[in-house]
């Protein structure tokens, strides 16, 4: 079976059976309120097979403002960003520097092919102009795995600000008013840069500090291997920090731990790095030694530890 064919193989079509159980892309959202607008193929995880997974989930997700390489196997210069200005899908600067938007302004069930789509629109597109949305017209049938690097992982930088939407230039004053309002709203991030460790990203809301980890195991084993460190008590990251609860990604599961907000962002690296060594214990065991009734029990309880990504 060639790749495309794997890849189409691998979405799961939304039917209009029950509008009104929750959407498959993950969004959260009633069927009928999300991809039941419209007849789009949902690609339940639309990044699989990329060592890039998780950081692309995290760009899309939560990161606000982050930029990356993108590992193309033509090796073309193009920037992966967190979100461009207005949500456009891409933006191509008059130095003919390509840039693509994760967090756009789209509802289409397969996100892989419309960055594909973004980026050959903006191949051939004139310096300064902008992309704002990509359609069923943009799409060209690839999509992110026909055109990057498998093993590759992405390196995403992650600003304090959206300073890097205008380099080196100095704002008219609405440009200044646009880039005043869009930092005004970040949220103080950095990731977690640790042996071990991807996909892992350290927030400050104002109120609390979480650590979000974006995982790319079968969620079915991963909740099993959480239930087996919950009941051993090995499920927090360390001294100053609470397992909150998970919520879905474009397929992933997104482990929350509460975090001391007091301590700085890399005085979490060293716990996580500790705390993936015991998960990638309790997942080898799972294989020999099924959940006990014990473990049984506190996965029903991690299970219900459900939240919202605000």
């Amino acid at each position: 079976m060639g790749k495309k064919t794997r890849n189409r193989a691998n979405r799961s079509e939304a039917t209009a059976d029950n509008p009104r159980r929750p959407c498959p892309c993950g969004s959260g959202k009633r069927y009928k309120a999300c991809h039941g607008a419209g007849d789009d193929v949902i690609v339940v995880r639309p990044f699989e097979g990329l060592a890039a997974e998780p950081d692309l989930v995290a760009m899309r997700e939560f990161l606000p403002s982050a930029t990356a390489p993108l590992p193309l196997r033509d090796g073309g210069p193009v920037t992966l960003t967190s979100v461009l200005p207005g949500a456009s899908a891409a933006l191509v600067r008059d130095n003919g520097e390509i840039l693509l938007g994760m967090q756009v302004q789209t509802r289409s069930g397969d996100l892989s092919a419309d960055l594909a789509g973004a980026l050959a629109w903006a191949r051939s597109a004139e310096p300064g102009s902008s992309l704002p949305v990509v359609g069923p017209d943009r799409r060209t049938g690839e999509r992110l795995q026909d055109l990057l690097e498998p093993e590759t992982p992405l390196e995403p930088t992650v600003h304090a600000d959206f300073a890097w939407w205008l380099p080196g230039e100095s704002p008219d004053p609405e440009a200044a008013a646009m880039l005043e309002r869009a930092n005004s709203v970040i949220m103080p991030t950095e990731a977690l840069t640790a042996p071990g460790v991807r996909g892992a990203y350290w927030v400050d809301t104002g109120s609390k500090a979480h650590v979000r980890w974006v995982r790319t195991e079968d969620e079915t084993w991963l909740m099993a291997a959480l239930a087996r460190l919950s009941d051993q008590g090995g499920l927090e990251l360390g001294e100053g920090s609470r397992y909150a609860g998970s919520f879905r990604a474009h397929g992933l599961l997104v482990p929350v731990w509460d975090v001391d907000r007091e301590m700085h962002s890399s005085e979490w690296a060293g716990p996580a790095a500790e705390f993936a060594v015991r998960l990638d214990e309790a997942l080898a065991g799972l294989a020999d030694a099924p959940l006990t009734d014990a473990e049984h029990r506190a996965r029903e309880v991690l299970s219900g530890k459900q939240i919202t990504l605000r």
